[in-house]
């Protein structure tokens, strides 16, 4: 072992801080609402209500979580605006959209193969 290699301990415990941190990304990415937010601001900036209206079924409880957690890992970007009443923009980050084609492929991809799950989904009922 050299001296860069480290203590065995020391990198197994950076290895699981990584591995861990990396889980905390890809649930904040993954999950359903962020995939269709990052995809619905690809096109450009959007305001609050624009974002809502064109995810159905998300809450605006729900919305303003994603899109405070999106803004927090550096994915998005909120903008106020200083009229009356206060205008609230959302975009993209740099960062952000190095993830769309990404996102936009798991969406397709989804889409292409609905039909296919739920019918393995009902054969898998069917034998339970």
């Amino acid at each position: 072992m050299t001296a860069e290699d480290g203590d065995p301990m020391t990198v197994l415990a950076r290895r699981d801080d990584t591995t861990c941190r990396v889980r905390d990304v890809l649930d904040r990415v993954g999950s359903k609402w962020s995939l269709t937010v990052i995809n619905e601001l690809g096109p450009g900036k959007r305001r609050f209500t624009e974002i809502k209206n064109s995810v159905p079924g998300i809450s605006q409880r729900m919305l303003t979580e994603t899109l405070r957690g999106l803004e927090r890992d550096g994915l998005i970007e909120r903008t106020v605006h200083p009229v009356v009443p206060p205008r609230v923009e959302y975009e993209l980050t740099t960062l952000g959209r190095t993830l769309l084609d990404t996102v936009r492929g798991l969406l397709d991809w989804a889409l292409d193969h609905i039909d296919d799950i739920d019918k393995a989904r009902e054969a898998y009922d069917d034998r339970s």
